[in-house]
């Protein structure tokens, strides 16, 4: 079976292509960025409109094939931002119909685990989950995935660059603030775990009076990251005493930043668990880990179009692991 995946729960319009052995065919992406400001879900829409047919082509060109080939088609139903979502619904209806190929809405956030486990060929983790709006601990318990820890207010990934727009390095700004941690020393600032939650809002607004003050952007951007990647990984640690699990995968755009990896690598080494994350594009947003779990989830494939809309709220723990 070959499965074709559309990601646009934001930023990113990606497209993958996998086989049911778990044999990666295509990945493509294409990210709306700006220089001044964060995500305009409007202008993120009209970039998945505008390039959604030629990332499409792409796709089944580097993987060698035609949409005749494929046997299924998954999107990514939820969570994220509606306009966004819409382009990628409407976009996987259009192939459906016209191939008369079954479809499938999927999960983003438990697409980010299962394609770490294909990829790092784990068996029963911990994921630390942390792009853009969505930063959770989750692990398989009770035939769902729960979350045992998350944000109580805003994405660790979205916080990172509310912060980079407020100092004007533009979007997105995880990458730019990794790269001036490089030279900066550390600042004491607030530190803020409650149980196996996080909170990063009172961080934020710590951070922007520090540099509205004259604070150096170096300094901030390294103390930043020296505080707030510390709580995900505590958070992380007690989910794996909690659950007695023995792995650790990292996930989602955020997980790209090195010293995140470092610390959670730190933490598993000590505990004597084993850590994984793979290469950068399956990290952020992508459809290839869209077209996985539309294989894993494809007894929920659907041909009547009109059954299937978006879900913009769409929780971890609300969807049912029947694979």
């Amino acid at each position: 079976m070959i499965i074709l995946g559309i990601e646009t729960t934001a930023h990113t319009f990606g497209v993958g292509i996998i086989t049911s052995e778990g044999k990666v065919l295509a990945n493509v992406i294409d990210m709306y960025k700006n220089d001044k400001g964060g995500i305009h879900p409007t202008e993120a829409k009209e970039h998945h409109i505008k390039n959604a047919d030629r990332v499409i082509n792409e796709a089944l060109q580097s993987a060698g094939i035609k949409m005749e080939d494929i046997d299924l088609i998954s999107f990514s139903q939820g969570p994220g931002l509606p306009p966004c979502l819409v382009v990628g619904m409407e976009k996987a209806k259009e192939l459906s119909k016209k191939y008369d190929i079954p479809l499938v809405g999927v999960n983003h956030c438990i697409a980010h685990l299962e394609i770490g486990k294909l990829m790092c060929k784990c068996k029963d983790p911990v994921l630390l989950y942390v792009s853009g709006a969505n930063t959770q601990v989750i692990a398989y318990e009770g035939k769902k995935y729960r979350i045992f820890g998350e944000t109580l207010d805003m994405g660790v990934g979205n916080f990172i660059d509310t912060f980079a727009r407020h100092v004007g390095i533009g979007f997105p700004g995880g990458p730019k603030i990794e790269e001036l941690a490089k030279s900066g020393k550390f600042i004491e600032i607030p530190y803020i775990v409650k149980g196996m939650d996080i909170s990063v809002s009172g961080i934020l607004t710590f951070l922007k009076q520090k540099y509205d003050k004259g604070e150096k952007i170096e300094n901030l951007a390294y103390s930043l990251q020296e505080t707030v990647f510390p709580m995900l990984v505590e958070t992380a640690e007690r989910a794996i005493a909690h659950c007695d699990k023995k792995e650790l995968v990292l996930g989602g755009g955020v997980a790209c930043n090195k010293r995140l990896q470092e610390m959670c690598k730190i933490m598993c080494k000590e505990r004597n668990a084993d850590f994984f994350v793979h290469e950068n594009k399956v990290l952020v947003d992508n459809g290839l880990m869209i077209a996985w779990l539309g294989y894993l989830a494809r007894k929920n494939a659907v041909k009547k179009l009109s059954d299937i809309d978006i879900k913009p709220n769409w929780r971890t723990d609300e969807v049912s692991v029947n694979w």
